[in-house]
Parts: C-alpha cells; sequence; structure tokens
C-alpha cells in the first residue's frame, strides 16, 4: 500500500470511529489512496494494531484516543493532526451509538441521551473542532455519517432516527455557512451493513434478523468497505461539487 498515484493522495484525513467497522474501513481505503489518516476513537489497542497495519503497508497513521462526546478531546484530535502533519484537509465523522431497539416508552433516559451524545454531539464537536483547522487550510471536505434511520422512520428506534435526521441538518447547515469558505459538508446514509453495531442488534432482537439482511433492492446487507468507498470518494476532489448531499448507501432501501 502506498497510494501515490491514489486520489487521496498527500491529504490529511481525520476518522473518527476508526476502531472497527465503516471508520476502519475508510481508514485503509484512504490510506490506499494516498492520505495520512488520523485514526480516532476510543479503544487504543484497536487503534494502535490499525495503525501499525497500516504503517507496515507503507501508509502514514497517527493514532489519537478520544470520545467524541467530549469536546476537549476532539480538539485534542486535530490539534495531533496538525501538529504530527502540518493541517487538516478533511474528516470522516463516523463515531456512532445505538442501543438495542426499544419502544420509546420503555427506552430508559440514560439511554436516549447516550445515543443523542454520541450521534448528536459528537458530531457538533467534531465539526467544531475541524472548521478552524480547515479554515487554515484554505478549506476541504467533511464526511458525517447518519444512517438511512436519518431518512425514514425506523419502529423501536426513535432516539436513533432522532439523533441521525438531527446529523443531517448539522451537515446541511454546516455546508451552507461555510461553502462559499472552500469546506464541503456532506452525509452518507448507510442501510444495513456488517458491523459490529449491527451484529449486537440482531443478537438483541433475533427475530428481525431475516429482515435486516434482505433489505433493500438488492436484498442484501452491505460490506464495510462498500460503505467507505463513497466516503472516500466525497474526501475527495472528484466530489468537487458535491456538497450539503445526504447519499443513501442502502441497497435501494429507501427508494422502496
Amino acid at each position: 500500500m502506498t497510494g501515490k498515484a491514489g486520489r487521496l493522495h498527500g491529504k490529511v484525513l481525520l476518522v473518527t470511529g476508526a476502531s472497527s467497522g465503516i471508520g476502519a474501513a475508510a481508514a485503509r481505503i484512504c490510506a490506499a489512496e494516498g492520505a495520512k489518516v488520523v485514526l480516532v476513537a476510543r479503544r487504543g489497542k484497536r487503534l494502535d494494531d490499525l495503525a501499525a497495519d497500516l504503517v507496515a503497508q507503507g501508509a502514514e497513521a497517527l493514532p489519537v484516543v478520544a470520545d467524541v462526546t467530549r469536546p476537549e478531546q476532539t480538539l485534542g484530535a486535530v490539534r495531533a493532526a496538525v501538529e504530527r502533519y502540518g493541517r487538516l484537509d478533511g474528516a470522516f465523522n463516523n463515531a456512532g451509538y445505538g442501543e438495542p431497539r426499544s419502544p420509546l416508552h420503555l427506552l430508559p433516559e440514560a439511554s436516549y441521551d447516550a445515543i443523542m451524545d454520541v450521534n448528536v454531539r459528537g458530531v457538533w464537536n467534531c465539526l467544531r473542532a475541524q472548521i478552524p483547522a480547515l479554515l487554515a487550510a484554505g478549506g476541504g471536505s467533511v464526511v458525517n455519517t447518519s444512517s438511512v434511520g436519518g431518512l425514514v422512520a425506523t419502529p423501536v428506534a426513535a432516539p436513533y432516527v432522532a439523533a441521525k435526521h438531527a446529523v443531517i441538518g448539522l451537515t446541511r447547515a454546516a455546508a451552507a455557512e461555510y461553502g462559499t469558505l472552500g469546506i464541503r459538508v456532506n452525509a452518507l446514509a448507510p442501510g444495513a451493513t456488517r458491523t459490529e453495531m449491527l451484529d449486537d442488534w440482531i443478537a438483541a432482537c433475533p427475530e428481525v434478523g431475516p429482515r435486516v439482511r434482505s433489505t433493500g433492492m438488492l436484498q442484501r446487507t452491505a460490506a464495510a468497505e462498500e460503505v467507505a468507498r463513497v466516503a472516500a470518494w466525497l474526501l475527495s476532489d472528484e466530489a468537487s461539487f458535491v456538497t450539503g448531499a445526504v447519499v443513501p448507501v442502502d441497497g435501494g432501501a429507501v427508494a422502496l
């Protein structure tokens, strides 16, 4: 893995939620496309292992342990990127959290708080930390991970649906505010994707497994890499006229 001719060659990109799933897949793809990747998550051992693997393949990677719900830690991650590589060119704000599904009236308040804190406040904290660095670099690209749950209603997942709708609102607002300053902001809306979060949900609600595994027009779940490739494209200059967009990566689920 050298990525010297890749479409992300030389870019400094920060990826949150990089220790697993879509985030880890995006880090690998961005590194393969020539980016210097800053890996951000709470699980340090996983970050270290991923960074070591990327470096062994000829990429540049910096692991930073941080919790996106803590503004000082998201700011610290951005500072670490700038101190190591001199600038920040883009970010994939992918860290997310979903509790096992529950009817709204039975969901504990603490679960609501945790879902909103990671999925909404986390993106808010990341944007606030990243935008000054992107402005200093003359512009850049941000991709936020929403969900098909941010586009359509999903039963027994009210706080998650609300949070992912909010991510789309933040994305569009930031795109409108910073477009003339050279910063593009877009959102992904993944459908059912084979990650630890999906596995945990199916384990908690096994009756939904068959339905989840055959959603959308393609009648299957996505590999994390299939979603991550779209994020990498949005981060690249090939998507230079795309901003304020919400891109479903869902096998056609929301089109049905």
